[in-house]
């Protein structure tokens, strides 16, 4: 049996007209010898009636105060409505579909509502309905924990149902649908002349997403590559083959030059505030403090630079106060530089390729950009900047590294 993923997301099942293009896209895999297991998301977005932001809204006027259990049965909702909205659709064309939830499809978590983790995937039912359906629809961003509660999986929770169910099928390809045709070098809203990439690796996608890129959640990337599942990014609007994600070694008929590339993209996280404690006396285990406080108090750190008389790393805006609040009951004096971004280059190429920092530096200063902190990887070069220097940044990065060619 060649099995094959499909995922859907929110604006792909929003309106009649892109539903057509969804079944189109289910034809013509049908057509090719796949059977599908199609994974959906709740229609649209904030606003639209099912979409699990317009559900999130009802408690929020009703005195948000519904418990993490309850909140989860009510998100779950909304895939449940697309997932039979579909199911309705294909069998009035012949095409013969059930309809699974997560927990029904095999995803058992972990009990950690709003955010939980998968433990395993068994999909026999799946292969069951599978020898005798044309199509299987399976909510995503759902699961069900060991006491048989439903819960999901937090955002991008769809795309991680989707890989998982990719890995556990053995499916020859999970495609994921969105708005946009691919994975492109930059963010087009931004970098008007970005271009997509028709091959990506894990890697580099993990990053990508990682440092901002929101076209596929970096969890769902990660079981893909451990399951060695290949991925396409593609548009539901349009035939398109998108971007292949991949190990470089799977990229087939691909013309050295894209393999060899130092650079594949440009990302950014905005909103983050850098904080810099210090001490003059070389305090012991400050390090240990500092960190450990931001953990006790749920703070996420990122950019995290250390030295032995202080250290300094950003944390988002929202939560900059309350950091710097826990740190002075400490008898520590942090600085706060608000109103940063962080500005992430990524390329499979760039380990132990001399010059990448010296172009980087090189783009930012013919632009009057300062860079306020940086730090590396194997495959990212990170700059914190002025938020107000993001855009410019962004432009002249892409263009040092000739990404609109």
């Amino acid at each position: 049996m060649r099995i094959m993923v499909q995922k859907f997301g929110g604006t792909s099942m929003a309106t009649s007209e892109a539903r057509e293009q969804v079944i189109g896209h289910i034809q013509r895999e049908l057509e090719r010898g796949y059977r599908l297991v199609v994974v959906v998301s709740a229609m649209g977005r904030k606003g639209d009636p099912y979409a699990t932001d317009t559900l999130l809204d009802l408690i929020e006027k009703n005195g948000n105060a519904l418990p993490t259990r309850e909140r989860d049965l009510l998100m779950c909702c909304g895939e449940i409505i697309s997932a039979t909205t579909l199911c309705s659709l294909l069998e009035a064309r012949s095409i013969t579909a059930s309809v699974l939830t997560g927990a029904q499809a095999g995803f058992k978590t972990d009990d950690t509502y709003g955010n939980a983790r998968i433990l395993d995937v068994v999909p026999s039912r799946i292969l069951d309905d599978l020898e005798h359906k044309d199509v299987v629809i399976v909510t995503g961003f759902q699961g069900q924990s060991a006491s048989g509660e439903f819960t999901t999986l937090g955002r991008g929770g769809s795309d991680t149902s989707a890989t998982a169910l990719g890995a556990a099928l053995h499916a020859e390809m999970v495609d994921i649908y969105t708005d946009v045709n691919g994975i492109l070098t930059a963010d087009p809203r931004i970098v008007q002349d970005a271009k997509p990439l028709a091959y990506v690796s894990y890697t580099e996608i993990c990053n990508m997403a990682h440092q901002g890129a929101k076209v596929i959640h970096p969890r769902a990337v990660e079981i893909a590559m451990q399951a060695g599942v290949p991925i396409r990014v593609r548009s539901t609007f349009s035939d398109s083959e998108g971007t292949l994600v991949a190990n470089p070694e799977g990229f087939k008929d691909v013309q050295t030059g894209m393999i060899d590339r130092l650079v594949t993209g440009i990302a950014y996280v905005g909103n983050v505030t850098q904080i810099t404690v210090e001490s003059d006396e070389r305090r012991h285990h400050l390090q240990l403090q500092v960190f450990k406080t931001m953990a006790e108090h749920g703070i996420s750190v990122d950019f995290i630079n250390v030295t032995p008389s202080g250290v300094v790393y950003t944390v988002f805006d929202d939560q900059a106060e309350r950091a710097a609040a826990e740190l002075e009951k400490l008898g520590l004096l942090p600085k706060m530089l608000k109103g940063c971004a962080k500005v992430s280059v990524i390329g499979g190429g760039i380990n132990g390729v001399p010059g990448i920092m010296a172009k980087i530096v090189e783009a930012l200063t013919e632009h009057d950009i300062q860079i306020l902190q940086s730090a590396d990887s194997n495959t990212t070069i990170w700059v914190l900047v002025n938020k107000e220097d993001m855009v410019p940044a962004l432009r002249a990065l892409h263009t040092k590294f000739e990404l609109h060619m």
